[in-house]
């Protein structure tokens, strides 16, 4: 019998980049337990990193490449996929021009570094505008508000949790998430740290939360009105003279007077916070030795999703809690793709969308209109699309009507390793290695990791016999595209050597090859202004584009309409062992209590007569679902809250684990036609909804 043998790498399937220790024995995976000698993670997995050795021996995966036949679906060569794409991608292009093809690329895009590296080369090549992606589902305003007050949509600011004293969280719960555009292994014990050196932890969110439980306090807040309360503690701020705000800033003097108005006595009704609460919460922030506020999904994903990342940055800024051990810090990773900036950036409205006129910015349009655009017939009309590792169906705003839209496509092509609910309305698939077949460097969650670290995962296994890594299919077909014959693929991973080379540390890939366990390149440190890529090498507090969108809400704030028929306001939550809808098939993931449920209030529930666990109708301007309902305290009245992700009930699919426990589609919910409109990003807070029982089954409340 062979020994077993252990394998290193960094687990990929979220954000907080856990190092792993594989036990494995010839192409078996014995365990995946959590790497001690990680520096950066110590030990911490999270359930989802077992899901890896699942999806490897995951029999709905795909190996080679698929073909829509009128048999159904039929395995083909890969030079004849490639050749057949390539071929009908042309002749749309050129009977109905480069913009009649348009490409979705997914969240799990910065996931796999060969799909980050060769992806960006199949759209060059495409030649298209519409181009969109995961993005502004839930962090574009991130970009934006980064873009107008630091130069560069990817200068991010990053909290410094290993060393607050302060950690205030707005519509994030990183307990379950593992962090989001904050790169954080074992954040759990990262948190109870700040507390055990006498810190505190404090979460405003409509929902009690599983960082929330773990907090100092907890505020309830009225889905989509954060931006009230960032504007009323920045009114208290410069009231009280508690503002210790550096001198590279330009702006303060009208952010000052743009927040005057906003007493917190006047915000009370919209957020459903008190004036006193406010204000002592603005007080223990400011005067805490550091602190750092820090907002995520809940705060991006609704109306004035950019105002709050704008007023969320600049509170940090005004209070001293901005590039200093425990503030808002940014990062210098061992591979910096900001290194090499120059120039003012300028990729916001070069074109706009051809139904709704939304602008572009990085290079993408907002996802909302990428349904209106297939089917609104006319000049432009989408035409094919090619989707990468994405589920827009499950994952972008008013689902269904996207489902509808991919049916109408003359052409679709899908590189992903599924028949989801998107793929199924392919023409082809063309299925990557994938997980512990590939090897990996995190380019995106180092730049936003709160230590400097970095680590390269080597493959565990090789490749299906076979197939095809992520980088050769997204080169093979861009070759093609361009009529470069004979063209072969290059692993792009010499790209990630070159820039450590090229980086602040003098490494190379060979080193860290000599390294599994990864390096720690040490603390976040101060850096400014010489990090900032504005012009002036100032922090602009009153970006321009943003103050504009004070009017609208001036507008909302003084409104105070009430909504009769949708009484409700819907918003998303996922689970620890959770992962958006790809990790559905794995049995170990899935098992247990049902969790998509609808989470509603004990006194909303009493007012509508329902139960726990009826069954209830849940109905929005765009559609309805049906879901057993959970009665809790957990959220706040007039609030209820649908996890996102599931609804895998579609025919077609091909997930045999996910369909028995298909859930809903918080999607089919949604509404395409409202976002924010300063980003375009969209809006999955605060939907109005109505609940009405359908089915009694529960005991009375």
């Amino acid at each position: 019998m062979t020994n077993p043998s252990v394998h290193y790498r960094a687990c990929n399937l979220c954000e907080a980049i856990c190092g792993l220790e594989i036990t494995y024995t010839g192409a078996e995976v014995l365990a995946i337990n959590g790497d001690k000698n990680d520096p950066f993670s110590r030990g911490h997995i999270c359930p989802k990193a077992l899901a890896l050795k699942d999806i490897y021996e995951d029999t709905n995966r795909l190996k080679l490449p698929l073909k829509r036949t009128e048999k159904g679906w039929e395995t083909i060569s890969w030079p004849e996929a490639f050749d057949d794409i390539a071929a009908k991608l042309k002749a749309i292009q050129e009977r109905d021009g480069h913009n009649a093809v348009a490409m979705y690329a997914g969240n799990p895009s910065v996931h796999n570094s060969g799909t980050f590296l060769s992806g960006t080369g199949l759209m060059r090549a495409l030649k298209t505008q519409n181009i969109y992606s995961a993005t502004s589902v839930d962090q574009l305003p991130h970009h934006f508000a980064a873009w107008q007050m630091f130069g560069h949509p990817f200068l991010l600011p990053i909290p410094d949790i290993d060393r607050t004293g302060f950690w205030l969280i707005m519509g994030g719960n990183p307990i379950a998430s593992n962090g989001s555009l904050m790169t954080v292994p074992d954040v759990a014990n990262r948190l109870k740290a700040i507390q055990q050196r006498g810190g505190k932890v404090v979460v405003i969110d409509p929902r009690f939360t599983e960082t929330a439980a773990k907090a100092d306090a907890h505020h309830f807040i009225r889905p989509g009105t954060d931006v009230f309360l960032l504007l009323a503690m920045l009114q208290v701020v410069f009231d009280e003279g508690l503002d210790k705000t550096p001198a590279f800033v330009t702006g303060l003097d009208e952010l000052r007077a743009l927040v005057a108005e906003f007493l917190p006595e006047k915000v009370e009704v919209q957020t459903g916070i008190a004036a006193d609460a406010i204000r002592n919460l603005t007080r223990a922030f400011a005067n805490a030795p550091s602190a750092v506020v820090y907002g995520r999904v809940g705060l991006s994903m609704q109306a004035f999703g950019g105002a709050c990342q704008w007023l969320l940055n600049a509170l940090n800024v005004v209070t001293g809690n901005i590039d200093r051990a425990g503030t808002a810090m940014f990062t210098h990773p061992a591979v910096d793709i900001l290194a090499n900036t120059k120039g003012v950036y300028n990729k916001y409205n070069r074109h706009r969308s051809r139904v709704r006129g939304l602008p572009e910015f990085m290079g993408e349009l907002p996802v909302s209109v990428l349904a209106e655009e297939i089917l609104t017939e006319g000049d432009g009309q989408i035409k094919a699309l090619i989707t990468s590792c994405g589920n827009p169906i499950l994952s972008t705003p008013n689902g269904r009507q996207l489902d509808k839209a991919l049916e109408r496509l003359e052409f679709m092509v899908a590189i992903d390793i599924y028949i989801n609910e998107t793929t199924r309305h392919a023409d082809y698939i063309l299925p990557p290695a994938t997980g512990l077949e590939v090897a990996h460097y995190d380019l995106t969650f180092n730049a936003l990791a709160v230590r400097n670290v970095t680590r390269f995962s080597e493959p565990l296994f090789p490749k299906a016999e076979n197939g095809k890594y992520d980088w050769e299919i997204f080169q093979e077909l861009s070759a093609r595209l361009s009529e470069e014959i004979g063209a072969v693929p290059q692993d792009p991973h010499v790209k990630v050597d070159l820039g450590l080379r090229f980086g602040g540390y003098n490494l190379s890939l060979e080193q860290l090859r000599q390294h599994p366990h990864g390096l720690d390149l040490g603390p976040l440190r101060p850096d400014l202004p010489n990090r900032l890529l504005t012009q002036d090498k100032k922090i602009h507090l009153a970006p321009e584009l943003l103050v504009k969108d004070m009017s609208r809400i001036r507008k909302v704030w003084k409104e105070s309409k009430v909504n009769t028929h949708f009484d409700l306001l819907l918003t998303n939550r996922r689970h620890l062992r959770d992962n958006n809808s790809w990790l559905h098939n794995s049995h170990r993931l899935v098992k247990g209590r049902n969790r998509c449920t609808l989470m509603m209030h004990p006194d909303d529930a009493r007012q509508r007569a329902i139960s726990e666990m009826d069954s209830v109708k849940i109905s929005s301007r765009v559609g309805e679902v049906t879901v057993p309902v959970e009665i809790t305290e957990k959220v706040m009245k007039g609030t209820v809250s649908l996890p996102h992700g599931y609804g895998h009930g579609r025919e077609g699919v091909q997930l045999s684990v996910a369909q028995t426990h298909a859930g809903v589609s918080v999607n089919d919910l949604t509404d395409d036609l409202v976002i924010d409109e300063l980003t375009g990003n969209a809006v999955f807070v605060g939907v109005p909804v109505r609940v009405e029982v359908l089915e009694a089954i529960g005991n009375t409340v």
